[in-house]
Formats: structure tokens, C-alpha cells, sequence
């Protein structure tokens, strides 16, 4: 789970598979939904949604049980799931509350 290639695509960090509920708002239009991750990374993450979403919408993401929130873009929509998503954070930080993530999740200036 820590290749940071998939599908001959270099990722940006390690993909982690994580299942936490999230709950989605529209910023660029009205929605509301529930929906869940599938695997997480500090740029972003694959997610499962109630209700479709289409590319290019700006949501905020909130983790449920922690309170979590930022701001993201959906980046991918996939066409034989279309409640299942690929979102890109506005800004990459570890809004999944890992307690030990991938060393390549740390900034340099914040890495210990």
C-alpha cells in the first residue's frame, strides 16, 4: 500500500487504504452528503459519496469523528461509479488524523 506509483502514474505522496466517514458541503453550489474514504494521501484522497459528484466541483471535506475539515476539488469522477471520486486538497496536509503517516506526508521544514 505504500507504492507511490499506481497505474504508472507517480503520486505526489503514499497512498494509505483508510475507510473513515466524511461528510461533503458544495462551495461552488448547494450540496450536502455523506460518504466515505477509500485510500487517503496528503494531497488528497478516493472517496465514495451518497450522491454523484461531477469533476471540477470545490467542496469542504469534514472527517466526522474528528472535526477535520479543509477545502478540496473534485478532480476525477468515475464513470461506471459515479459516487466514487478522486479529490484533490486545496492545500496538502494530513486532514486524515493519521497517527503515523508515510514519512513523505511531512514537510521538510516540519519533518522530525
Amino acid at each position: 500500500m505504500s507504492d507511490t506509483r499506481v497505474g504508472g502514474e507517480s503520486r505526489r505522496s503514499t497512498r494509505v487504504a483508510l475507510k473513515i466517514v466524511i461528510s461533503v458541503q458544495g462551495l461552488s453550489e448547494p450540496l450536502s452528503c455523506d460518504g466515505e474514504t477509500i485510500v487517503v494521501n496528503r494531497h488528497g484522497a478516493l472517496i465514495s459519496s451518497s450522491v454523484p459528484l461531477r469533476d471540477e466541483l470545490k467542496i469542504k471535506i469534514e472527517v466526522v469523528i474528528t472535526g477535520m475539515r479543509a477545502d478540496a476539488k473534485v478532480v476525477h469522477v468515475d464513470r461506471e461509479q459515479p459516487q466514487v471520486c478522486g479529490i484533490a486538497l486545496e492545500k496538502p496536509e494530513n486532514i486524515w488524523d493519521l497517527s503515523l503517516p508515510p514519512d513523505d506526508w511531512y514537510d521538510n521544514a516540519h519533518q522530525a
